[in-house]
């Protein structure tokens, strides 16, 4: 076994193969980028092939090869499905596949593990029902969970080689010029698609909007695609932004809002010029509502926005308090909208958003992230990952490297859910260490990490109740009682790499 630098044990096996955690900018270092096969496409060649299975025969696709899938199109997503129902049928086998994130509605991979024909998964998250069948061991081989960052970097850097990517195009023209602004399913920025398209041996195009050449604005150029499938429909609009930008009125989560915008406000980093991130929950969507009465109080306003791209984010933007939003995702179709109309809304690729090894990923000029949280413990460390029953169930996301890279994270979230406490002794899984996090923020109050002395002492008169995070731990056990062990079995079902590819945790069968 290998002790890490989260004081996790990782078998032997893997702290081999990966290496451990053992700091966050410990392994960023120099490296010799990937390469690619290129097929040339000649003046008398098309690019435009009948169907799934041709493009699917055309690439050579044959057992033990790595496919990959984007998630732009979140729980409205058709085209892993149907990629991977038509590689069943033609009797492919022990194929890896890499998409950049796994929804509820993958859910028929379950039998397309059981049946052989997936033998091994790396991605950002899986959610519930893949989760769960994984978590009961179906898989010989453990899913790799990759932070967005972490699976840019392991692509640019051959970690994850690519033999044919499907991509998920709302709209393309027939020589592979695709965006994602225009067509029956947009979803906005295709950032995370842009990496694999970069670096894959072949790129397959699946679009349901096929337009005249040339197709513009151009997010993926023709130089990056093989082949164009035309089919039906590759997703459903209203599955992009299905539990992401739920505004809320719970009071708990109102009030956990105020608080976090209270400290953002009350910050150093609060004036003319700053730069701000938040997720896609209520209470992390509600500080913006609070932050912008402060901004218009105050006359502040920021340089840029960072996401994973919300309606909130756009709306401050058009009443000018944000001067531009960087995207690497939409959460909702009015940002494909604002990606689409407004020249300072501006589409980047994963690498450059957050990858550790890139020449300045943009979370590197970040001031403030607010994210969520399962669990933190008394280190600070963060799961999001594994609920507390031990099962796969999250999603790593930019966790662990906007938390690295930007001035000050803050993680919000309630002291307990339902009867299960957030705030605990120690997380089930480590995502994102305690070393790259900042602040607490609960509806009970606030704790500061020891680790940052200096905004302990900015905070100093903040009229936020204050408390360490065993206080905290305390007052969720008060409500909920200390939870008990989980049991594991003796398989390791899930690796937990850190954004630079060494395992900051494993996650065992339940």
């Amino acid at each position: 076994m290998g002790i890490n630098q989260v004081n996790r044990d990782i078998p032997t096996k893997y702290a081999d193969q990966y290496g451990v955690y053992d700091g966050e900018f410990t392994n960023v270092k120099p490296f010799e980028a990937a390469t690619k096969h290129v097929q040339p496409v000649k003046p008398n060649e098309t690019k435009l092939l009948a169907s799934i299975h041709d493009a699917i025969v055309k690439t050579g696709l044959k057992d033990g090869m790595t496919i990959s899938f984007h998630h732009h199109f979140r729980e409205g997503d058709f085209v892993m499905n149907m990629v991977l129902d038509e590689i069943a049928k033609m009797g492919i086998k022990d194929l890896s596949i890499a998409p950049s994130s796994i929804a509820n509605v993958h859910a028929p991979l379950i039998d397309h593990i059981k049946n052989g024909v997936v033998t091994n998964i790396t991605s950002s998250g899986l959610r519930d029902k893949v989760g769960a069948a994984i978590s009961s061991g179906i898989m010989a081989n453990p899913v790799v969970i990759r932070s967005h960052g972490g699976r840019a970097r392991a692509i640019a850097s051959g970690d994850i080689h690519i033999d044919v990517a499907f991509l998920g195009a709302p709209s393309a023209d027939a020589y592979g010029n695709i965006n994602g602004t225009k067509g029956k399913a947009t979803c906005g920025s295709l950032g995370y698609a842009m990496v694999d398209a970069k670096y894959a041996d072949q790129v397959v195009a699946v679009t349901d909007t096929l337009v005249p050449y040339p197709n513009t604005p151009i997010s993926i150029p023709q130089t990056d695609v093989d082949y164009v499938v035309q089919v039906d429909a590759i997703g459903d609009p209203d599955g992009i932004a299905k539990g992401a930008t739920r505004f809320t009125k719970n009071p708990k989560e109102l009030l956990i809002a105020e608080y976090a915008a209270k400290v953002i406000t009350a910050s150093s980093y609060f004036k003319n010029g700053f730069s701000f991130q938040t997720g896609s929950g209520g209470a992390a969507l509600a500080v913006s509502r609070f932050m912008r009465q402060a901004m218009i109080d105050q006359d502040v306003k920021a340089s840029f926005a960072l996401g994973g791209i919300t309606n909130a984010m756009v709306e401050l933007q058009k009443e000018g308090l944000v001067d531009k939003l960087i995207d690497v995702q939409d959460f909702d179709h009015p940002s494909a909208v604002s990606l689409a109309d407004n020249p300072d809304h501006y589409e980047i690729d994963a690498n450059m958003y957050a990858s550790p090894l890139s020449k300045g990923a943009v979370i590197n000029q970040l001031d403030v992230a607010i994210l969520s949280a399962l669990e933190v413990d008394t280190d600070f460390n963060v799961n999001v990952i594994t609920g507390s029953d031990g099962v796969l169930r999250g999603a790593s996301g930019g966790h662990s490297d906007t938390s690295a890279a930007c001035k000050m994270s803050m993680v919000v979230a309630p002291i307990v859910r339902g009867r299960i406490p957030t705030i605990v002794d120690e997380v089930t899984t480590v995502v994102t260490p305690g070393a790259s996090v900042d602040v607490i923020v609960t509806e009970l109050g606030i704790a500061i990490n020891p680790n940052r002395p200096d905004l302990i002492k900015m905070f100093k008169s903040l009229k936020v109740p204050q408390f360490t995070i065993e206080e905290l731990r305390d007052k969720a056990y008060a409500i909920t009682g200390v939870p008990a062990k989980i049991h594991y079995g003796d398989q390791v079902v899930a690796l937990i790499e850190y954004r630079d590819g060494h395992l900051i945790d494993v996650v065992k069968n339940v």
